[in-house]
């Protein structure tokens, strides 16, 4: 009905990912684990940042500035 050559390439895009699951192994994991991971890194748990450091050099600098004083360092020569 749709021809040879149309059949051939249909069955060959529906054994592809058939093969692939089959074949494709990454670090020992098969490709369901690794697409499970990808996921999950990727879309389930967005990275968080734990902790944000303060940094009081800059906070020091605002501060003296909010003050009406002067910054205090090395003045660069241009």
């Amino acid at each position: 009905l749709i021809g040879s050559s149309n059949a051939a390439t249909g069955m060959c895009l529906l054994m592809l990912p058939a093969f692939l699951f089959a074949m494709y192994e990454k670090d020992g994991l098969p490709l369901e684990k690794v697409l499970k991971n990808v996921i999950t890194v990727k879309f389930i748990r967005p990275p968080v940042r734990k902790y944000e450091v303060e940094n009081l050099y800059e906070k020091k600098k605002i501060m003296t500035k909010a003050k009406g004083g002067t910054v205090r360092g090395k003045i660069k020569k241009r």
